[in-house]
């Protein structure tokens, strides 16, 4: 079942079904879903308002409505970054009220530009700090492969509401693996731009020092693509647009890393999948060059120190900066703003030296290499309450992230863009997914990559997306 949000735009654009009857069938499937816990908060009206925009335009401005890549496809805003008017945000924290919201950001205008009709946003873990969505403000959301296990985090409520066809396409952010480990989880593609590609203004200020970006989670590659295509460039800062570097074809240099160090291991299985893609890109007469752990090991622990150390200094001076009583926080986020607090200039200043290095070393590689294979997962999703939020140790925490997921901070902290998709299925139907990373600007060269491995049809999604038959 390969159905998707060009599907169903298609499917509305030629009259087969109409943007209001899209948004009902999602705002159906999302109650049918409601105890996955994917929708943090829902508005009936602001969905509907917006479909009925698109249909009206869609009768008066034809040409208009044609030139939408996703009009009158219904979406969800993640409950962090953006934002996006009229769906109040609160980063999965009791800190905030759902109350009131604030004006589009950049971002959030590309999407209603693109034709995208939002109705509500998705469960987030507080601020971001897991790789689980199971904020203590609620709802816990879970996985609709598996729901006792995690779709993964941050953007857990996006990758599971897609999965489960509530919509075909979801927004999401990534500064630790926060589009690509739920992607991951949940059988979802999920690119991670290169730093600078996407807009980041204006409230959500440097991203986190570069890490974070935003994009969506897609059911497919050509979604992925076209999404890009639609939000990129033109960013206005703080980083220069990366030049976007078209796929010339021709054979490749293909990276393979296929291990993940005794310290994060990765099981054999996700490992034999990583090797069953390089066999794939083999026949198709690319050239395989193998990769050790030990070039990488570096970089990866650089890369956990600087998050969360960036994590925790960011979310300091946004706890200081609105006055917010953090007693009313998490105890892990608690922790991780009294961490960001104690942090030295110099001890920062290290972390940060550390990331420059990290981009380094990768630079290196990429001099011998064209591009990246890699696991994205260590195991499989989760059991729900793996990531406990009822402790304030934060280098527990970070190294239950890296042991989950060991290379997803590596693209961050880097800079570099990296997509995950699935390609295969394990014993208990959960997504077997590999990783691919490219150099700045090279998100063509991963695209295309992604879409000769998906053509291979190894997973196919379990639910239909709303809207459309199966």
């Amino acid at each position: 079942m390969r159905r998707d949000a060009t599907d169903l735009a298609q499917a509305i654009r030629n009259g087969s079904l109409t943007s209001v009857e899209a948004m009902q069938a999602s705002l159906a499937s999302a109650g049918d879903h409601k105890t996955l816990g994917t929708i943090a908060h829902l508005d009936e009206a602001v969905g509907m308002a917006s479909a009925e925009a698109m249909n009206q335009e869609r009768r008066s401005e034809p040409g208009r409505f044609a030139a939408r890549p996703f009009a009158g496809v219904p979406t969800l805003a993640k409950d962090l970054g953006g934002p996006f008017e009229g769906l109040p945000v609160t980063a999965g924290s009791r800190l905030f009220e759902r109350a009131g919201s604030e004006p589009d950001s950049d971002l959030a205008n590309r999407f209603r530009q693109a034709g995208l009709c939002l109705f509500g946003v998705t469960t987030s873990p507080e601020f971001g700090l897991s790789l689980a969505s199971e904020p203590a403000a609620g709802p816990i959301c879970r996985n609709p492969l598996d729901p006792a296990r995690t779709p993964g985090g941050s953007s857990g409520g996006a990758a599971a509401a897609v999965a489960a066809g509530i919509v075909a396409i979801a927004h999401a952010t990534d500064a630790g693996g926060s589009i690509r480990v739920p992607a991951a989880c949940c059988g979802l593609v999920g690119l991670k731009p290169s730093r600078g590609a996407m807009p980041a203004g204006p409230s959500f200020g440097n991203h986190l020092g570069g890490i974070a970006s935003e994009l969506a989670v897609c059911r497919s590659v050509r979604d992925t693509a076209l999404i890009f295509d639609t939000l990129h460039g033109k960013a206005k800062g703080p980083f220069p647009d990366p030049e976007t570097v078209a796929d010339r074809g021709g054979r490749l240099r293909v990276g393979l890393l296929a291990e993940t160090g005794s310290k994060y291991p990765t099981d054999s299985k996700r490992l034999e999948t990583i090797m069953d893609a390089a066999r794939t890109l083999e026949a198709d007469g690319h050239q395989i060059v193998p990769l050790g752990w030990a070039e990488f090991e570096q970089s990866v622990d650089a890369s956990s120190r600087a998050l969360g150390d960036i994590i925790a200094v960011n979310l300091a001076s946004f706890i200081d900066t609105l006055e917010l009583d953090i007693s009313r926080a998490e105890p892990l986020t608690q922790a991780f703003i009294e961490r960001g607090h104690a942090l030295t200039g110099p001890t920062l200043w290290a972390s940060l030296n550390g990331a420059v290095h990290t981009s380094r070393a990768l630079w290196i590689i990429f001099d011998r290499v064209d591009c990246l294979l890699m696991p994205m997962l260590a195991k499989a999703p989760l059991a729900i309450g793996s990531f406990p939020f009822d402790h304030g140790d934060t280098e527990l925490q970070l190294e239950r992230m890296a042991a989950f997921a060991p290379l997803a901070s590596l693209a961050n902290i880097s800079g570099f863009p990296a997509l995950t998709l699935p390609f295969g299925t394990d014993a208990d139907g959960l997504p077997l997914p590999v990783q691919i990373m490219a150099p700045m600007g090279h998100e063509p060269l991963l695209l295309s990559i992604a879409a000769r491995l998906e053509a291979e049809e190894r997973w196919q999604h379990r639910f239909p997306v709303a809207g459309l038959a199966a």
